[in-house]
């Protein structure tokens, strides 16, 4: 019998249901790309989301100055008395301070707004500058089973902070031509920080997002992007679907929102294959 070819042109595995979580320190994966609307935030919320549906604890870090995830998560970024900023810059907040409950029981959210672009400024004269998030998320690896971190679109000094804290790293990444394009460039900030500040972080690997199979494009650069990276590239792909941003307007995950759609059943499919790559978890 012919084993089914996925969207990237692999045979598609049967991703088994995942084991209890294992007791111990969580991991922590950073979502980054330095190119904007490839779809971070969206995977963050609904990774996060999907993993808690195979029974893990989960921790959102919304680390982009946007405040994107805490938008998409039904928080007014710009009413919120403390934030990631509080908790990096000022040693008497703790994260329990500023961390919120979502929705979804067992997702939980440390929120940013627009005041952690000052982080970045105030962190160059810092020593250890590095390592300020790894510090602030210490405490919370006993009590989770996976972080998950929402980075700004750069390449600055809050994403080298996230990748110093993060055990792995996930590239989600339009399936369009310029998306390609930026890869080799995190690539090399990646092994910068394996260098220098991180010497186990991994990537878990790279997920194709916006995927339109109708596209000969599309297709085009799932193709090189599998013939670039190969196993690197996850199975799943998440496909367009309106159903991603309406769920955003209504500030909860796709799982929630539209729990049948193919959207959610996409995430819960990655959200299997980032626990088998990721044992830890």
């Amino acid at each position: 019998m012919t084993q089914e070819l996925g969207p990237t042109g692999r045979p598609l595995p049967s991703f088994p249901e995942p084991s209890p979580p294992t007791p111990g320190k969580a991991t922590i994966i950073a979502m980054c790309n330095q190119k904007g609307g490839v779809g971070k935030t969206t995977t963050t919320i609904n990774l996060g989301a999907a993993l808690v549906e195979d029974g893990r604890k989960v921790l959102l870090v919304d680390f982009d100055p946007q405040g994107s995830m805490t938008v998409g998560l039904g928080f007014n970024a710009h009413e919120l008395d403390l934030s990631i900023y509080h908790a990096l810059m000022d040693r008497d907040v703790k994260l329990e301070d500023v961390r919120l409950k979502t929705t979804v029981p067992n997702l939980d959210l440390v929120p940013a707004n627009i005041d952690l672009s000052a982080a970045e400024m105030r962190l160059v004269s810092e020593v250890g500058r590095e390592q300020a998030l790894l510090r602030v998320l210490r405490d919370a690896r006993d009590e989770y089973d996976v972080i998950l971190i929402d980075c700004q679109p750069s390449l600055g000094l809050l994403t080298v902070n996230a990748l110093t804290a993060s055990d792995g790293v996930i590239i989600p990444l339009e399936c369009e031509y310029f998306a390609l394009r930026g890869v080799a460039l995190l690539k090399e900030t990646i092994e910068k920080v394996r260098e220098r500040t991180n010497p186990d972080l991994e990537i878990i690997g790279l997920l194709g997002t916006m995927y339109d199979g109708r596209t000969l494009h599309g297709r085009e650069v799932l193709q090189t992007l599998v013939q670039g990276w190969g196993d690197s590239v996850f199975h799943t792909v998440i496909r367009r679907t309106v159903k991603f941003s309406d769920s955003t307007v209504a500030g909860e995950p796709i799982t929630e929102y539209a729990s049948k759609s193919p959207g959610a059943d996409a995430y819960r499919q990655l959200a299997r294959e980032v626990l088998a790559r990721c044992p830890a978890a």
